[in-house]
């Protein structure tokens, strides 16, 4: 008997908008006496769902059903019937999330005539819209030359405080699908008059927290931006207060005692854990006191540290020497707990370097990780809580040997940069699709270190060797698409995310240079660029043998309005609001590894 298909035209193309956590299906209306068993794909990969933990067939009629859906489900699914593959229905999910809002700051105290920022940063999908209340009482009507809006709601600004401005500042987010809401508190008083909000804004919080934390030859060196001031500098020869041991004991043949950092990571705004690799231990730094609080031997020569945040445990990848022929990944459970630490060894070999998706706004908990070894052809994802490898996935069929990884939770992408042959052009990026685990194939045209957005929806890729900055956008369907190509004249070494200060939900990207003096700026939202120039010699590459990048650049979280990058014998602060140099700090030699802690 004849098999005969049909498809209404109307149906071959199907949108669905979900919100995240609920659950949806897919229906094939493919039709049709004899119809073959229906095929599921998701970007051009056959669906096996023995494989897949929310995507289920389960049913008569080969629906599609997404038991909870998240926003790595957005993106395209194909059906077709078995042997029929030209008759086929596309259906794409799009995934609407509630706002979530942070507020900074919690509470401020401020004088008579100074100005006063209160900020609101809201994400969601659709993007949030942002209104405020003034002690329950919608602020619109009240907007004047001293009482204005930035940036789409995101930032309040209040140019002359007067007594009658104390009050309860509510930030509302809404959009289609939810709302969030946050309280910043003000108040206005005279400094005769200090009130307990006051003693503890004062005092407390901004002592130890909204400061640089920079490592450098001469120990450590707590800076604060704004004043450009230095607060605190942790010699050399302290001792760490549980062993009582030098923190930077002098080594053989070393004429001035100096220290050797390598990576450092913010445990909660409570620690620093800072790698030693010539001391073969890791530090911890207790923010609260500003001191070395206890030293943990790892395995010789740790030089990546990473924060899991989902599960507070800092991963310690150590080389074993400096031809890193041997090694190691490492734990430190209870990261957070700063009591009696320990490190346990993982069971992984051959690891040469790994990949832990970050935390957002929207994305708090994060269950997988990858590791690799850069001369082979593959990743292997694992199991960040159990420590237990799951499944390797292999680049054979592309190529590509992994240097480098990115990811973003809009579609559930990994972004895999592939080493550059000696001989031929770099290869393109490879995409892996983290719903199925599978290479969906390259990115485009792009290749260079891959860069997500906080937010996940920009990704830049930066070629060092060309100079080449490639911007691309994630769509709300999950889509990939290239809007920018830039031709910098500098050999990228580092770039990070600085929240715009005039549109909300927008990027400025900033980035140093393994040679040049320049730092580079990014519009995202217009693809402009700038350059601020005269910001002295980085280090030399072989003076940084720990990781690729020998000038870094480091942003001051969600709310800050400050970058640092290090020359050989300097640091450098830049203004990211007024995009210029604020000052430089002589006198710190390879202060390469830097540390933001926000309000503690």
């Amino acid at each position: 008997e004849v098999v005969k298909l049909s498809l209404p035209e109307d149906q071959k193309i199907s949108v669905t908008t979900i919100t995240v956590g609920l659950s949806t299906v897919l229906t094939c209306n493919i039709r049709g006496a004899l119809r073959p068993p229906i095929i599921w794909k998701r970007n051009g990969v056959i669906l096996n769902f023995l494989d897949l933990e929310d995507i289920n067939d389960f049913g008569e009629d080969d629906s599609l059903y997404i038991t909870k859906v998240t926003t790595i489900h957005m993106g395209n699914y194909t059906c077709h019937a078995y042997g029929y593959e030209e008759l086929y229905q596309t259906h794409v999910l799009q995934v609407n999330v509630p706002p979530v809002i942070r507020v900074y700051p919690e509470t401020q105290a401020q004088e008579p005539g100074v100005s006063a920022s209160l900020k609101c940063h809201a994400e969601g999908i659709p993007n949030p819209r942002i209104t405020w209340l003034k002690n329950g009482v919608d602020i619109l009507p009240k907007l004047s030359k001293q009482l204005t809006l930035l940036a789409n709601g995101s930032e309040l600004h209040i140019s002359s405080v007067r007594y009658e401005d104390t009050g309860a500042y509510t930030c509302i987010a809404k959009n289609e699908v939810g709302v969030d809401e946050d309280i910043s508190s003000l108040f206005i008083e005279d400094s005769a008059r200090k009130t307990l909000a006051n003693i503890l804004w004062r005092e407390e919080g901004l002592i130890v927290g909204n400061m640089f934390y920079v490592f450098s030859d001469d120990g450590i060196t707590v800076l604060q931006p704004n004043e450009c001031e230095i607060r605190r500098h942790i010699r050399p020869e302290e001792r760490i207060f549980t062993s009582y041991e030098e923190m930077c004991p002098r080594a053989e043949g070393e004429g001035a005692q100096s220290c050797h950092w390598a990576s450092a990571v913010n445990v909660r705004d409570k620690y620093i854990y800072v790698s030693q690799p010539k001391q073969n231990r890791v530090l911890i730094i207790d923010i609260q006191t500003q001191k070395a609080m206890q030293s943990l031997d790892v395995d010789p020569l740790p030089t990546k540290l990473h924060y899991d945040k989902s599960h507070d445990q800092v991963w310690v990848l150590s080389w074993g020497n400096m031809q890193k022929s041997s090694p190691t990944l490492q734990v430190i459970p209870e990261a957070s707990s700063g009591e009696d630490q320990h490190v346990v060894r993982t069971p992984f070999e051959e690891v040469e370097d790994f990949f832990i998706p970050p935390t957002n706004l929207i994305i708090n908990h994060v269950r997988f990780g990858f590791i690799f070894n850069k001369s082979k052809p593959a990743v292997h994802k694992i199991d960040l809580e159990t420590v237990t490898h799951l499944k390797t996935i292999s680049f054979k069929d592309h190529g590509c040997l992994p240097q480098a990884m990115a990811y973003t939770h809009l579609g559930g992408y990994f972004f895999v940069q592939c080493r550059r042959n000696k001989s031929r052009a770099a290869p393109p990026q490879l995409i892996i699709d983290s719903v199925t685990d599978s290479v969906i194939g390259p990115n485009h045209e792009v290749w260079g270190s891959p860069h997500v957005s906080p937010d996940g929806r920009y990704l830049v890729s930066a070629d060092e060797a060309s100079g080449r900055l490639k911007v691309q956008v994630l769509t709300i369907r999950g889509e990939i698409k290239l809007i920018y190509d830039l031709q910098t004249e500098l050999q990228l070494s580092d770039l990070t995310f600085q929240p715009s200060f005039t549109e909300g939900n927008q990027y400025y990207v900033y980035a140093a240079s393994h040679l040049q003096t320049d730092v580079l700026f990014v519009e995202l939202s217009t693809g402009r660029m700038n350059v601020l120039k005269n910001l002295k010699e980085p280090l030399a590459s072989k003076d940084w043998p720990w990781s690729s990048s020998n000038r870094i650049m480091r942003d001051s979280g969600l709310f800050g309005q400050y970058l640092i990058t290090p020359a050989k014998d300097s640091l450098f602060v830049i203004n990211g609001r007024q995009n210029t140099l604020r000052c430089e700090v002589s006198g710190i030699r390879r202060g390469n590894t830097v540390v933001w802690v926000g309000e503690v």
